[in-house]
């Protein structure tokens, strides 16, 4: 990964053009995109609607998780992402680009979606 001058080169990534990577992963495993969606949801606090108009956007993750209402639950994401665990990641918006990252991990690992979304 590649570093900008104002951060990661994920930071400008648009969330709309790595959604259908989530979704090809997650339906490679027999998942469904209301899984996607209902993980996505958890943990922005966005709506459909709002999550929908976000990724037909060209909303960078720096965007989208500035306007995202981060669910107090998500501290308790633990784990290794890209050889990184994600409770150790300093840089908040890396964390919670991490977070996304593991919860999509845990539903392709097969892992029942009320334990993804910590219920």
């Amino acid at each position: 990964m590649t570093a900008t001058s104002t951060g990661h080169r994920i930071f400008t990534t648009t969330v709309g053009s790595v959604y259908p990577l989530y979704l090809a992963k997650l339906e490679r495993k027999g998942r469904t995109q209301a899984e996607l969606d209902a993980v996505i949801t958890w943990l922005t606090g966005y709506d459909d609607v709002e999550l929908q108009r976000q990724l037909a956007t060209d909303t960078t993750f720096a965007e989208f998780f500035a306007a995202a209402r981060i669910n107090p639950n998500a501290a308790l994401i633990t784990g290794v992402v890209c050889g990184v665990r994600v409770e150790a990641i300093e840089d908040p918006l890396m964390q919670q680009i991490r977070y996304l990252d593991k919860l999509v991990d845990e539903l392709a690992k097969g892992k029942a979606l009320e334990k993804v979304l910590r219920a």
